[in-house]
């Protein structure tokens, strides 16, 4: 049987990463991405790549588009690996696109490629270690309106639960990749049965083209990057390499988790050492 790859937001940064190791893990790669440059993308991966390579342009918000790369996969063969990491950060639109491109288009590509789900098909949604940075714990309304993020009133009410201070890029990024880790463990439990598996990944700061344009609007950053304790930002391929291996047959019981890729930084900022650190001895 053919094996079909996807990487989504593969024109860059971590999605040409992930694209390029998934090259050697399957037979027929779908490069998408929005911008028609993908098509050169894929023909230069192509040509030292032993899969066949095809560019796929698609806006991820497009519903009618993502039916369409459903048919597609479905003409090639079975899937069997999705690196899904299309997605953009808060200085790239207001807090409803990036509801949307972030949470909403992620639930609704995993809605259209579910009846292709078979022994093997394993997937993974890019979130971000921002939820974990800055939201606390016990947000149940919130997460009961997350929950649901192909409702068609889904914005109106999250913007009803948590008020006008959603309505600030960073706390909507922060509050939609929360939704991407929730709804990676909802979609790893409705697709086990099928013998598919489904996680999530949260990259720290990592210097990609959209990484360094955060960076240069937002001071916070470089303090991340200070307090992370490898010393450095990450580059894509250590995202890549944590994908592939989530992707392949060695993760084969690993399903319904969140993979922190951070240099350790969430454990500086908010773990035990900290709290021990403003503790008496």
């Amino acid at each position: 049987m053919t094996t079909v790859g996807i990487a989504t937001g593969a024109g860059r940064g971590m999605g040409l990463a992930c694209a390029r190791r998934l090259a050697s893990a399957v037979d027929i790669l779908l490069l998408v991405d929005r911008d028609p440059s993908i098509a050169a993308v894929a023909a230069e991966l192509a040509a030292t790549s032993p899969a066949a390579v095809e560019g796929f342009v698609l806006d991820v918000t497009d519903t009618a588009g993502l039916a369409r790369l459903a048919a597609r996969v479905g003409e090639l063969g079975a899937l069997r690996a999705v690196a899904h990491a299309a997605g953009i950060s808060p200085t790239m639109a207001d807090w409803r696109r990036i509801f949307t491109v972030d949470l909403v288009a992620t639930a609704a590509l995993a809605r259209a490629l579910r009846p292709l789900t078979t022994a093997g098909t394993a997937s993974v949604y890019f979130a971000s270690m921002a939820p974990l940075l800055g939201i606390a714990a016990g947000q149940h309304a919130a997460d009961d309106v997350l929950d649901d993020p192909l409702a068609e009133d889904f914005l109106d009410r999250i913007r009803a639960v948590l008020g006008e201070q959603v309505e600030d890029p960073g706390w909507a990024y922060s509050w939609a990749k929360r939704g991407v880790h929730r709804f990676a463990q909802q979609e790893a439990v409705r697709v086990g049965p099928l013998g598919g598996r489904v996680c999530s990944v949260s990259p720290g700061v990592i210097d990609t083209p959209q990484g360094r344009q955060e960076a240069e609007q937002h001071g916070s950053m470089q303090l991340l990057v200070d307090r992370t304790p490898l010393g450095r930002r990450g580059q894509s391929e250590d995202v890549a390499d944590v994908v592939a291996f989530l992707l392949s047959s060695q993760a084969r019981f690993v399903s319904g988790i969140d993979v922190l890729v951070d240099g350790g930084v969430v454990a500086a900022v908010r773990g035990p050492a900290v709290a021990q650190a403003g503790s008496p001895t």
